[in-house]
């Protein structure tokens, strides 16, 4: 059973390798491409690059009784989802990243106080 609420699980839907009995990556490479990256989308990205790789490597194209597989149109797709979820935290998207600004607050400005700085 994979956990969804752990980075790792996470990175699992997302890439996804969700199923038990066949995964693509083991937890020790996902915590590899965790710590490598800093995020679980940036981790999930840089996971499928690997298995995009992987799979042009080995696959290429095959055509076999009447059927083709295309390891280069696979590896196409998947590296697009890994730009699509760098796109995401670049643009500001990304969940584990959120944070907070300090910003100055004067609950008295513009009612005739001076800012505590002025003091």
């Amino acid at each position: 059973m994979i956990d969804y609420t752990t980075d790792v699980g996470q990175v699992r839907l997302l890439i996804p390798d969700t199923d038990p009995t066949a995964q693509l990556l083991n937890d020790p490479q996902i915590e590899a491409f965790l710590r490598l990256e800093g995020s679980v989308k940036r981790a999930a990205a840089q996971a499928l690059d690997v298995i995009a790789s992987s799979e042009a490597l080995v696959s290429k194209v095959i055509s076999m009784n009447g059927l083709s597989i295309d390891g280069t149109k696979v590896a196409g797709e998947l590296r697009a989802r890994a730009g699509e979820l760098r796109r995401q935290v670049d643009d500001g998207d990304d969940d584990d990243s959120a944070g907070f600004d300090i910003v100055d607050f004067n609950p008295y400005a513009g009612r005739g106080y001076r800012s505590w700085r002025a003091w």
